[in-house]
């Protein structure tokens, strides 16, 4: 008689669980690392007295290098160790946090925001295709991949927490001094507690290809978010259609090559592609959606940054909770169900968020975000799981750093064209509006953008009350509730295609490496 325990995979013990815990705070650092600044920039600015432009550099590049070397290092682990490349990072990471810490020139403090971003960018697909090589059991892989989830989610939501309390009491290195004893941690424990994996099948790394690759990602990812920030420019179309471009290039090339930096045939199988779809597509609606709560707190309802930041905290909660608990649903239902029940949710969500816009009610946005971050967060979770399990073994890391780039390139999307697109509504409904007798530079700010328009309210200084005023925020709730309906129905819409997709391939396979 067959043993069927014996063709079951192995569990995990407490060395992988641990090896896990590790792998976490190293994502979170690395997520942690993309919103700390914010508090610190008034006194970076006193200290060094940067340029607007340099300001400006000092925010980004830590995104725009992450994003750009994620595809290259991720691959790289696949070739030469996917736990080499992870410590080389971890150790990268703390020196260039020094360097950040440090630093006395606003040129000084770029460059090394610049070699965190790529330092950083080792940690998020090292740490995934890790995660696979060492939870071989479906159910405890998915668990396993909602902590690491987790130390995403909470790096973004208590970065600005710690830099604050930093601030409150130290130098502004500080914050990226606390860099350093984590990334020390992860050096000195991961040989004992994580497992080393290269594929024997890869060859040498194309550096033609990762200039490529780095040509294609850094102007996209830079046009994007200069057109969210600043609005539609010729300007910053230009580095998106050289991006694109190159992109063109870089698949020629991944076509011609033996060993290319991304296997193309990745593509080809319906779970890796369709789950990918999903995943931007979540993260693209989500961030853009975010965008327009994080002003409509301040400048519909009225709330300073502070009250704005302790009202959002509860749907963070849900956030965090969710992607701790999100593996339950995920092996209840099986990754099919859930990432469709969680599109719906979503979709719900995003319903219940028109409403509220429309109404300007502070209860019905912050209802609306928790349900929409019961539905974000297992969709997430389990195509990342999906993307990285239907790719062979060898291409985990590959694959893991695809997801990434998705995400980073879908959030970045999300806020450009949600943004742009609730601008526009804005504009429309404003261009006739009597402004009692405000004229010249401060019509056009009124009539562009509900900042300008509460910014020139506040230059007036009138104590009576403003009619065209209340216009704008009826406006910017308009254009918000809007985008919250389209984004509704395009999930819906997405629902049917992965529903298609997924039946018509069969149940996802996982990984079982």
């Amino acid at each position: 008689m067959l043993d069927t325990a014996s063709l079951s995979p192995p569990l995990a013990g407490r060395r992988e669980w641990i090896g896990l815990a590790i792998l976490s705070i190293a994502c979170l650092i690395y997520s942690m690392d993309l919103s700390v600044l914010f508090l610190a920039m008034p006194a970076i600015v006193t200290d060094l007295d940067p340029t607007a432009a340099e300001l400006l550099w000092v925010n980004d590049i830590y995104g725009f290098m992450v994003a750009g070397f994620l595809v290259t290092m991720g691959t790289l682990g696949d070739r030469i160790g996917r736990r080499k490349v992870l410590l080389i990072g971890a150790a990268a990471f703390g020196l260039a946090s020094i360097f950040a810490a440090y630093s006395t020139t606003a040129s000084m403090l770029i460059l090394a925001r610049a070699l965190l971003g790529i330092a950083g960018a080792t940690i998020a697909p090292s740490t995934l295709s890790l995660i696979v090589n060492m939870f071989h059991d479906e159910g405890e892989r998915n668990r396993a991949i909602g902590i690491w989830g987790t130390g995403f989610a909470l790096g973004g939501l208590i970065g600005p927490l710690i830099g604050g309390v930093l601030l409150e009491y130290f130098h502004w290195g500080s914050v990226f001094l606390i860099n350093v004893p984590i990334m020390l941690l992860l050096i000195v424990l991961a040989p004992f507690l994580l497992p080393e994996y290269r594929s024997n099948e890869s060859g040498r790394l194309d550096l033609a290809s990762v200039a490529l690759s780095l040509a294609t990602v850094l102007p996209v990812i830079y046009g994007v978010k200069k057109i969210a920030t600043e609005g539609m420019s010729p300007l910053y179309l230009l580095p998106i259609v050289c991006g694109i471009l190159f992109g063109g290039l870089f698949i020629r090339r991944q076509k011609r090559l033996a060993d290319p930096l991304v296997d193309l045939a990745l593509f080809k199988i319906p779970a890796f592609s369709t789950s990918l779809m999903i995943n931007l597509a979540g993260v693209f609606f989500i961030f853009g959606i975010f965008l327009f709560q994080n002003l409509f707190l301040q400048l519909v309802l009225g709330l300073s940054p502070l009250e704005a930041a302790l009202w959002s905290a509860a749907p963070g909660i849900v956030f965090t909770i969710m992607s701790l608990q999100a593996y339950r649903i995920t092996n209840r239902l099986g990754p099919v169900r859930t990432v469709l029940l969680g599109l719906i949710i979503d979709a719900v969500g995003m319903s219940l968020m028109a409403m509220a816009a429309y109404a300007q009610n502070l209860y019905g946005i912050l209802v609306a975000s928790m349900v929409m971050g019961l539905g974000f967060v297992p969709v997430v979770l389990t195509t990342t799981g999906l993307i990285v399990g239907s790719s062979p073994p060898e291409r985990a890391g590959a694959a893991s750093a695809i997801s990434e780039t998705s995400a980073e390139l879908g959030g970045a999307l999300g806020v450009a064209f949600l943004g742009s697109l609730g601008t526009l509504f804005y504009r429309l409904a404003m261009a006739d509006v009597d402004l009692g007798g405000v004229g010249g530079e401060q019509a056009d700010a009124v009539r562009s953008t509900l900042a300008g328009a509460v910014d020139t309210a506040r230059q007036i200084g009138s104590t009576a009350p403003l009619p065209w005023l209340d216009l704008a925020r009826d406006s910017f709730s308009m254009g918000f509730a809007v985008c919250c309906a389209l984004s509704s129905m395009t999930l819906i819409l997405l629902v049917l295609v992965a529903r298609r997709v997924y039946g018509a391939s069969g149940e996802p396979p996982t990984a079982s490496h």
